[in-house]
């Protein structure tokens, strides 16, 4: 019934997300408008997607009302070097929510954010 789930983040600016996300080794695999200013953009890395969607599209297209910034959902990417990824996007200018540190005797863990706010978990099981 159902097939390629994916989840879509909601962005007041789509590019700035985009760029963000493309730094952390996502690819483009689908945008709307093909030129000019994207309303939506989809991105993919290692069989994963999520889309970024124009708050303002989203509200005049679809009729949403979403929520622009904040901690409304978590993007988990997987490494084998928590300490060194989180070193790099903090570097980056991503603001450093909470360093490495170990969870449950299996994993490190480190979260940062993207630029809407979306909490991004770095993990690596130990």
């Amino acid at each position: 019934m159902f097939r390629t789930p994916q989840v879509i983040l909601f962005s007041a600016d789509v590019p700035r997300a985009v760029r963000f996300y493309s730094r952390l080794g996502f690819t483009e695999t689908f945008r709307v408008p093909t030129e000019g200013e994207p309303i939506h953009v989809d991105l993919a890395l290692d069989g994963y997607k999520i889309g970024i969607a124009s708050v303002a599209s989203s509200r005049d297209d679809h009729g949403l009302d979403p929520v622009p910034e904040g901690q409304r959902a978590a993007v988990i990417l997987w490494t084998d070097d928590t300490a060194a990824a989180y070193a790099e996007v903090t570097a980056s200018g991503a603001p450093a929510l909470a360093a490495p540190h170990e969870w449950l005797g299996r994993l490190l863990i480190a979260w940062t954010a993207d630029p809407d706010g979306n909490p991004i978990q770095i993990v690596q099981p130990l």
